[in-house]
Parts: structure tokens; sequence; C-alpha cells
């Protein structure tokens, strides 16, 4: 059976060229690309996560880049506090859950892992599913953060979703990924 993959661009293999470079980001050019790249090596975690009581785990924080405030599953940077570098991806998910809702999960599996987008960033997100969860604080991110937590029933998330976003919430399409994993992804 004949590949149904394209050949690469011309300049797929072009000098890489660093046009800026930030704490957390770098804006790269390879040809006619300009891409940014994450700085730290293990992207980041999307956690999906469930109260014991059937309730989808949900942040709401402002977002300087967009200047608006969005709905989205907690998540973070895999390896991005000093010292923890070679963070792994499920220690990060646990560690940011805690830290983002105030849950703390007894065991985290790995759902999928992917470019958030592909076309624009190096950035590799993971999905991970978060299990057995015990309520351990009040959640709310760290001091650089301002989140507020939702805990949304399960059955009626996507709606939940749509009102926000008819109230001028941006909401993260990932979340719908997040929620069609959450009912079809392995674990």
């Amino acid at each position: 059976m004949p590949s149904s993959r394209t050949a690469l661009p011309a300049d797929a293999d072009a000098p890489e060229e660093t046009l800026y470079a930030g704490r957390w980001l770098s804006l790269l050019r390879r040809g006619r690309w300009e891409y940014a790249q994450r700085n730290n090596p293990g992207g980041a975690a999307i956690i999906v996560a469930v109260t014991p009581d059937d309730r989808v785990l949900f942040v709401e924080q402002y977002r300087v880049a967009i200047r608006q405030r969005t709905i989205e599953m907690p998540a973070g940077l895999v390896g991005d506090l000093a010292g923890q570098e070679d963070e792994g991806v499920l220690l990060a998910a646990r560690r940011e859950l805690e830290e983002e809702t105030g849950w703390r999960c007894a065991r985290a599996v790995l759902l999928h892992q992917g470019p958030s987008s592909a076309g624009m960033s190096t950035e590799m997100i993971a999905f991970v599913r978060a299990f057995d969860l015990t309520k351990v604080g009040p959640g709310g991110g760290d001091a650089s953060e301002n989140i507020v937590v939702h805990e949304v029933p399960r059955a009626g998330a996507s709606a939940w979703l749509f009102a926000r976003a008819a109230e001028s919430y941006s909401i993260d399409p990932k979340l719908f990924a997040g929620l069609w994993l959450l009912e079809h992804g392995e674990a």
C-alpha cells in the first residue's frame, strides 16, 4: 500500500535561527517558517479529573496573551520548577492538579500525547487522567496565579462550557478533547 505522506518542504532541513530567546519561549525560524519553541523540554500536562461525586474539574483564569478569562482543564508545564527539570509528566500532572484545584489523586495515567499547535509551536501536551481524588486544600494556584476552580457535573459539562462561552469566556477547545478522552480513553 503506498504511503499517503507528503514530501517534506524544501526548507525542512534549513538551519534553525533563533530570533528571540525568553525564559519560557523562544521564537525560531527555519527557512520561511517561524515558530515558538517551549524552553522546557517536558512540554505540558492537561489533567482530566473527576471528583468522587462525578464532577469534572475546570479552572478559570485570566490569560494575558488573549486578554480574556478562560475556562480550561487544570494544566501546567512539566519540569518548570528549579531543581525538578527532569520531572516526568505524571508527577507534574499530580503537582499541578493539587496546586490549581486543591484535589490530590491516588493514581495518574497518560491518555494521549501530541502537539498543542503543530504549525506554530514545538510544545507537546499530554492528557493525563487523575483517579481516586481526595480534597486536600483550596486550590487557586501558586502566588503568581489567581485561579477559580469549577466543579461541574459530568453529564452537563459540555452545556456548562457553552453557557460560559455565551458569557464571553474563552473556552479552550482542548477541553472537548479532554471530555472525549474521559469517556473513551483507556485507563
